[in-house]
């Protein structure tokens, strides 16, 4: 599969990739910031953005993607960073191909499985009349009544476009995503022992509950050299939240770690 990508400036390639419901653009702010330094590379990954629908969407299946792309790209290693669930993905790919990633950056997400906590999204996804919506407002607020945090809602709305024939549809598969929601919810595979051993940096937005100290052992039997931060004042979404902060630590990560 071809993803779609966005490449933006030089030095050493860091490939950026998006989570559940997003797409490349989420990381605007980071790209431009972050290509100051590096060859920043960031993704659509399947089912999401401008990149190809599938009926088939595991971790694995995800991770060979963005290996794809690599070789596409000639590139023999480089960095990654995920969120979320983009995050696994980026932990998959660590754990099934650890020579083709130098290091490794996880924002705000631990290799578990978490338990369903999406379901007020889907229904309100997929309970949206597309046929009949004639604008983006008229659809938040449809989807009001299912979801009242008003940036999550504007967050899922930028996957809404008119197609060819100025009809509203979703650039995700939403069809897809609500089906196999429990194989994006599972934690990713590994092999008995399997482990990646180079340097990788655990990101985690303070009021956020998604990355806590239960998950440390788990993090540390496959990313033996895993380090830890927190951005306070950041939820979920720290790259978002906390922008500055957030790059920072990255570049500084990135810089002082050992190649």
């Amino acid at each position: 599969m071809k993803l779609h990508y966005q490449s933006l400036g030089n030095g050493q390639p860091l490939i950026i990739l998006h989570g559940l419901f997003g797409t490349l653009e989420n990381w605007g702010s980071q790209i431009k910031t972050l290509s100051e330094s590096f060859t920043v590379i960031a993704v659509d990954l399947r089912n999401h953005g401008r990149s190809p629908h599938s009926d088939d969407m595991n971790y694995t299946v995800m991770a060979n993607d963005v290996i794809e792309l690599m070789d596409e790209l000639n590139l023999a290693s480089a960095d990654l960073m995920g969120h979320s669930m983009g995050g696994k993905v980026a932990m998959q790919l660590a754990l099934n191909n650890p020579e083709r990633i130098k290091r490794l950056i996880v924002v705000d997400i631990a290799p578990v499985q978490y338990a369903r906590h999406h379901d007020d999204v889907l229904t309100g996804l997929n309970e949206l009349d597309l046929t009949s919506i004639k604008s983006r407002s008229e659809a938040d607020t449809l989807l009001a009544n299912y979801i009242s945090d008003i940036g999550v809602r504007a967050f899922l709305l930028k996957n809404l476009y008119r197609n060819d024939n100025k009809q509203f549809t979703w650039r995700m598969n939403l069809p897809v995503l609500t089906r196999l929601y429990d194989h994006i919810s599972q934690a990713p595979s590994a092999a008995e022992g399997a482990s990646f051993t180079h340097d990788t940096l655990f990101i985690k937005g303070a009021d956020s509950n998604y990355l806590i100290a239960d998950y440390q052992a788990e993090i540390m039997s496959y990313f033996p050299a895993a380090s830890f931060k927190i951005i306070q004042g950041a939820g979920h979404w720290p790259h978002a939240e906390k922008p500055v902060a957030f790059s920072r630590m990255v570049i500084r990560f990135l810089e002082e770690s050992a190649e």
